[in-house]
């Protein structure tokens, strides 16, 4: 076995120059082995695993490893920008065991409430409006005017979040990811949100999922029911945004898609396919800790050492090895989902979120090519995500004005429709 060789430093996973070559980044931390020290922000390291196997292996291994991160997160200062994605929570992501089983039944029962048929037509009703809005204009950014408002429409729709709410959900989610010095407050004002949303249906509950999960078995109090709602949420929101904005600009970009929305000999849900190996929305997480001293694939571990799994780099190995090839299992064995008991439990929803927002904007601008030369797209910073700051597009110009309206007006008068069914 090759020695693990430790770099000299901990190789940077924030700033821009990461966000402009994740790859590049990956293929020099894969030199040291299926492990390699990282830096997630200033003063806050941790060992990124960069192999497939290895990735497969941690994430189901339940007794060596645990997902509670108390024990590391008393080495870190309160105001480190990571903790709002890595600090303890009492949700499913944080939890192990009985405890763990117990959020993940009631956030399991809550998404099988949304009904795939009427979760598509949402989806497609509000993505007409939504281009209605800049189709007339020819020229349009497909993050800030698309990609970014039509999950949360659905999210929105989904808890029955005030709509004066939105933004701040949106900002909330977005400040955790990018792990800046805004951090804390942006996770803080998405708990205010959820908090005063949930006090308001423990007294009068309504049709959406918040009343659900407040009268579900599991019982949770209500710091337990807002921490799940953030947990969906910020899985949910920010990278189902990122999936279709990767996806749409993987369309605009590769020749087999005849360098447009439409004609091209590639379809919406190939494009998601190649995203999630190639690019996935959420590129590094997964935080595990080894419960004692261990041995892990050759390398040493402490105890309580933060471990992440990196999605991007264990689906985009150039040359897998022999073992990879026995464990991967076809174009669906990617990791972009995570996988063992924590593997994402939206994978559906999101899917069909995606694949309905593109089919719809591919059917409606169908001639839309890059506004910019791809290599000046900028990318956001953050060692978790994979996000556009912007996708530009520009096309010949279509009136939905009319139509945009109609929809608008027919979702105003409508009580949602909502995108779960609650009962009779």
């Amino acid at each position: 076995m090759t020695p693990f060789v430790q770099p000299p430093q901990p190789l940077a996973l924030y700033g821009p120059e990461f966000a402009a070559d994740p790859q590049g980044h990956y293929r020099r931390l894969r030199e040291h082995g299926p492990l390699a020290p990282v830096r997630l922000a200033p003063g806050i390291d941790a060992l990124l695993v960069t192999d497939y196997q290895a990735a497969v292996d941690l994430l189901r291994d339940t007794h060596t490893f645990t997902k509670d991160p108390r024990a590391w997160q008393a080495t870190v200062p309160d105001d480190s920008p990571v903790l709002p994605m890595l600090g303890y929570r009492p949700t499913a992501l944080f939890s192990d065991g009985h405890v763990h089983a117990r959020y993940r039944d009631a956030i399991n029962d809550s998404l099988a409430l949304i009904e795939p048929h009427v979760l598509r037509a949402e989806v497609a009703r509000v993505a007409q409006r939504l281009i209605g809005e800049f189709s007339a204009t020819g020229s349009g950014d497909l993050i800030s005017q698309y990609a970014r408002r039509l999950p949360l429409h659905v999210f929105v729709t989904w808890f029955g979040v005030p709509p004066g709410d939105g933004e701040r959900i949106v900002n909330g989610i977005a400040g955790m990811f990018n792990s800046t010095e805004n951090a804390a407050t942006a996770y803080a004002d998405l708990v205010e949100v959820v908090t005063e949303l949930v006090a308001d249906r423990r007294t009068r509950p309504r049709r959406d999922l918040t009343s659900y999960l407040l009268g579900h078995p599991a019982n949770l109090d209500n710091d337990e029911t807002v921490r799940q709602i953030t947990l969906i949420m910020s899985a949910g929101h920010d990278p189902t945004t990122n999936l279709i904005g990767n996806a749409l600009l993987h369309m605009l970009t590769d020749a087999r898609y005849a360098g447009s929305l439409h004609g091209g000999a590639m379809t919406a849900h190939e494009a998601i396919d190649e995203v999630l190996w190639q690019d996935p929305p959420l590129a590094n997480l997964a935080a595990h800790y080894p419960r004692h001293d261990t041995e892990f694939h050759g390398v040493r571990l402490r105890a309580g050492q933060l471990l992440l799994v990196s999605y991007a780099a264990a689906n985009s190995r150039s040359e897998p090895s022999r073992s990879d090839l026995a464990v991967r299992s076809g174009a669906s064995a990617h990791l972009a989902w995570s996988a063992g008991p924590h593997r994402c439990p939206a994978k559906q929803p999101a899917l069909l979120i995606a694949m309905t927002a593109i089919e719809q904007l591919t059917s409606q601008l169908c001639d839309a090519e890059l506004a910019v030369p791809a290599g000046d797209l900028k990318w956001r910073p953050g060692p978790f995500h994979r996000a556009l700051v912007r996708l530009p597009v520009r096309f010949t110009p279509v009136d939905m004005s009319a139509e945009a309206h109609r929809l608008r007006s027919a979702g105003e008068a409508a009580d949602g429709p909502p995108a779960v069914s609650i009962g009779p």
